[in-house]
């Protein structure tokens, strides 16, 4: 591939790379479009025959984005070859006093392209316009203040919608239901902090599913996240009810967590450790909650705290393995409850990268014991679920999911389930799915059929996160 290839590439890549960093961990990318504009510079006076002026690029450090910084990667290899190749033409005998000639006239503009670079670094308001410079003072300062509308948060709702169908239900009963609606507030308060609010709409009634303010960039590549979110619990449950892959959480999450998992109003540290085991990442997790789960700590709000580690490995350009372990601890003095949750989760990806839209596979797996003193009394119970999905094209995709559970405390029961599942994409927008179950507990079976409808609007579209 050549160099001028190369560039266009990375400057074609640079906005959706600025809108993923927007979405997902918000990061400033003006030092990436300054190195780009420097090096299209140089690229420039390369194709125009002339010798660039100016010292070697220097990049801007790791953002911790794993896309970002893969960006940075190839930049610097394309900046060194570059430089390699400015150096070869403009030392070479054939070009003589010309190169250096219009080397000497070709100075003012670089000059100017690095003014502008060091002004964008340090978060200048204005920008400079350098189309057709010819001289230093001509460079014009236009204003990039944020207009009224561009402070509004961005706006996002979705809608989910069931029909069920019991067998032997005599009568008939909750067979259309809105299952919840979704409204989700995002925004950047300033270069530092940044929030997230996600209000849900279920049983004609309002609740806040998560709200939150997280800062990142801070010292260590830590992230800080304080309100009321989702915890970092397995894989699952970080996820939004739109955007699972069947219907309803597993049986284990219900049973040992609550019916929508596990949430809590607190503080979230999150970093990535710098090393890493056989080539993995690895990720750690540490928060302190008051936790709002019956199953776990009754009626309490009282500290819990959780700690969760993901492990990352890219086994081959189309496949990666993720193994995490959680534990969580929580008590409830009024009535004298002690709860201690162990998990571990596996998941394996197979996605081949020249049908990455139109074929993977993902296998996963999770399994929890908890352990609970009541009142003088000590129960071990144990859940877990497995499931597959298989996406057969761009928008089919074929699920099935075992889910194994005991009751969380008191008298032993028991209860498993199967979950076979095909979800049709009409669009990134919306989706449609025919779930079947078979759910067996306390000696009877229940059999159902679903078919679900979601749909969503905005800029962040089935957000599991």
């Amino acid at each position: 591939m050549s160099v001028m290839r190369m560039s266009a590439m990375l400057v074609g890549s640079l906005p959706g790379l600025a809108s993923v960093a927007h979405a997902q961990v918000p990061v400033r990318v003006d030092s990436l479009q300054v190195v780009i504009s420097q090096l299209s510079a140089r690229l420039d006076s390369l194709e125009a025959g002339r010798c660039p002026a100016g010292e070697t690029l220097r990049l801007p450090g790791p953002t911790g984005l794993p896309a970002m910084d893969s960006v940075l990667v190839a930049l610097g290899r394309l900046a060194s070859r570059t430089d390699r190749l400015a150096a070869a033409r403009c030392q070479a005998p054939a070009a003589g006093a010309r190169v250096a000639a219009v080397a000497d006239t070709a100075r003012d503009e670089l000059a100017e392209l690095r003014a502008a670079a060091v002004a964008a670094a340090e978060g200048a308001a204005g920008t400079p316009d350098v189309s057709t410079p010819e001289k230093p003072e001509d460079v014009q300062f236009v204003g990039r203040q944020r207009g009224l509308n561009a402070l509004n948060p961005e706006i996002s709702a979705t809608g989910d919608l069931r029909f069920i169908g019991r067998r032997r239900e005599n009568p008939p009963r909750d067979n259309a239901v809105a299952r919840e609606f979704e409204f989700a507030f995002q925004s950047d308060l300033d270069p530092y902090s940044h929030t997230k609010v996600f209000l849900t709409f279920e049983d004609e009634e309002v609740g806040v599913e998560e709200g939150y303010i997280y800062y990142t960039g801070l010292p260590g590549q830590i992230r800080v996240d304080a309100g009321k979110f989702r915890q970092q619990l397995g894989e699952l449950n970080r996820w939004h009810l739109h955007s699972l892959p069947e219907t309803e959480y597993p049986l284990v999450y219900r049973r040992f967590l609550g019916e929508e998992g596990l949430t809590g109003v607190g503080l979230s540290l999150y970093t990535a450790l710098p090393v890493g085991l056989a080539g993995g990442t690895h990720e750690v997790y540490v928060q302190g909650t008051s936790a709002e789960s019956e199953p776990l700590f009754g009626a309490s709000r009282q500290l819990t705290v959780l700690g969760h580690i993901n492990n990352f490995w890219q086994v081959s350009r189309s496949s990666y393995f993720q193994v995490g372990m959680t534990g969580a601890a929580g008590n409830n003095s009024d009535a004298k409850l002690q709860s201690r949750l162990l998990g571990a989760d596996v998941r394996f990806t197979y996605r081949p990268p020249n049908k990455g839209t139109r074929q993977d596979l993902t296998i996963r797996a999770e399994g929890y014991r908890l352990r609970a003193h009541e009142d003088g009394f000590k129960s071990t119970r144990y859940g877990t679920f497995v499931e597959g999905q298989f996406k057969t094209s761009r928008r089919l995709v074929l699920g099935l999911r075992y889910d194994y559970a005991e009751s969380p405390r008191g008298v032993f029961d028991s209860e498993w389930a199967v979950v076979p599942a095909v979800t049709w994409w009409q669009s990134e927008f919306v989706y449609l799915r025919l779930e079947g179950q078979r759910h067996r507990m306390t000696g009877q079976n229940l059999d159902q059929m679903t078919f679900q409808i979601v749909w969503a609007m905005g800029p962040h579209k089935h957000e599991n996160y």
